[in-house]
């Protein structure tokens, strides 16, 4: 092993030993998982990952996924504008959706990541905006008249808000759901 010649060097390399305990347990979670990678990638393209789970699970499962011609949703999926939003499972044990905004789409799907699980919900438009500050899970995001256009959605899968509920869960259940919404049948 090599040793540290600087002593200021050796005294940041003792408080980095004594700072570790604080998150194993976030890296001891993921360990083995097959999502775990995508832990270690920079926050901005964590969401474009996401998008492309979303559109690589789906086209598995039958459905027509492409790229929107626009920034008011992430995918088309069927002929159904769909904005994708992505978490990895928080140390709390929730996931937060978020940037979620009044645009043109027909619904939000919400697919969350936990370290050997995976959670999807499927909201209609109509659903977020009915839904938002009232308090059960879908909060105005930034505080303030200006934070007042971005919502983000936080869940505790298998604790979900009533309303929620209806909007899947369970990745066959989001599938079905996606179906109705675009019109098309997954494959089974």
């Amino acid at each position: 092993m090599r040793r540290i010649a600087d002593a200021d060097v050796r005294i940041l390399a003792s408080c980095s030993a004594t700072l570790q305990g604080d998150y194993a347990d976030d890296d001891f979670a993921w360990q083995g998982s097959p999502f775990a990678w995508i832990k270690t990638r920079p926050s901005r393209q964590v969401g474009v990952i996401g998008e492309k789970l979303v559109a690589g699970w789906l086209a598995t499962r039958g459905f027509d996924v492409v790229r929107s011609p626009d920034s008011q949703a992430d995918r088309i999926i069927n002929g159904a504008r769909a904005e994708i939003k992505f978490s990895t499972l928080w140390k709390s044990g929730s996931y937060k959706f978020q940037q979620l905004r009044d645009q043109d789409y027909a619904f939000a799907l919400c697919l969350g990541i936990s370290p050997f699980d995976a959670h999807c919900w499927v909201i209609p438009k109509r659903v977020i905006l009915a839904q938002w500050g009232k308090g059960a899970g879908l909060e105005s995001q930034h505080g303030g008249r200006a934070g007042s256009d971005t919502a983000w959605l936080s869940v505790v899968p298998g604790d979900e808000p009533a309303w929620l509920r209806q909007c899947g869960g369970r990745l066959a259940d989001a599938a079905a759901l996606v179906a109705k919404a675009s019109g098309r049948q997954p494959l089974a």
